[in-house]
């Protein structure tokens, strides 16, 4: 990058941090990848998913992958959850290598997934029936949870008497029932329509910001990933690789009207340069 280019980037707020620089450290709190990648067999011979990755999610950070269809993004949140191993490379959680599905994250889907036959209340301490855990310990946070959220007085409601809002609200309380350091969110609002899902971000926001966790979520919207990210993580078609990590100067705590800042166009648009070559996002 050179001089005019980096002025540029910093009078903008815009700050590419080139792939090559592993400065987020690398200590014992957070996430951190080396040289870890993803390769699946088949019958018609290998089929590569993900290229050597490199990075460090710092601990309470908001990190935002973004990227299209394809490229690997649900098979890195998989692997640092520990449901899926890597090929090459290693991935820390807390200074802890991680071989299996460990406790320390709480995963949050594109669909709520919540058991029709359990009230919002029993779906939200499933996680703690399922590890053993005793409720008498658990079931207050829940309460204290479904209060955060906006879900109070729902407790005894079935899922299909909730909004699908309601129901995302639902499952993020479930994900951090047993008060895991780290979330995981694959497109969690995805099903949702624009103005339900743009609530549901400044909700997110909220839920981040009051709990303090570390979130690393995925998501094909651009806008979105810039809105709620501290930094946002760019990937190339599959293969996946990283083609930028870039910070998101915006200051928080962040409402709607930060859509209309000119550091979040700039980067939006930043950002969406890098798929003009490669095919649409989703």
């Amino acid at each position: 990058m050179n001089a005019a280019n980096k002025s540029a980037d910093v009078q903008s707020g815009a700050h590419l941090r080139l792939v090559s620089d592993r400065a987020a450290g690398t200590g014992a709190s957070g996430i951190t990848l080396s040289g870890v990648s993803k390769t699946y067999r088949s019958r018609d011979g290998d089929v590569p998913s993900l290229r050597p990755l490199d990075f460090h999610i710092n601990d309470g950070e908001f990190f935002v992958v973004v990227g299209p269809s394809g490229c690997g993004k649900s098979t890195l949140l998989k692997m640092i959850s520990g449901l899926l191993a890597p090929t090459t490379g290693e991935i820390l959680v807390e200074g802890e290598k991680v071989t299996k599905p460990h406790g320390n994250v709480g995963i949050v889907f594109q669909n709520a997934l919540l058991l029709p036959w359990r009230n919002v209340l029993s779906n939200v301490m499933l996680p703690i029936d399922m590890k053993k855990l005793p409720r008498d310990k658990f079931l207050p946070r829940a309460k204290e949870l479904l209060k955060l959220v906006g879900l109070e007085g729902f407790e005894r409601k079935l899922p299909w008497q909730l909004s699908g809002g309601m129901q995302q609200r639902a499952s993020i309380c479930r994900a951090l029932v047993h008060d895991p350091r780290i979330m995981l969110m694959d497109e969690p609002f995805g099903a949702l329509d624009a103005m339900t899902r743009e609530k549901m971000n400044v909700e997110l926001m909220r839920i981040q910001r009051e709990t303090g966790k570390t979130v690393l979520l995925i998501t094909h919207s651009i806008p979105e990933a810039v809105f709620l990210a501290d930094r946002v993580l760019v990937m190339t078609e599959r293969p996946g690789a990283i083609a930028a990590i870039y910070d998101v100067p915006l200051p928080r705590p962040r409402s709607l009207d930060a859509m209309a800042d000119p550091v979040f166009t700039e980067l939006v648009q930043r950002i969406r340069k890098h798929f003009f070559t490669q095919s649409s996002l989703d």
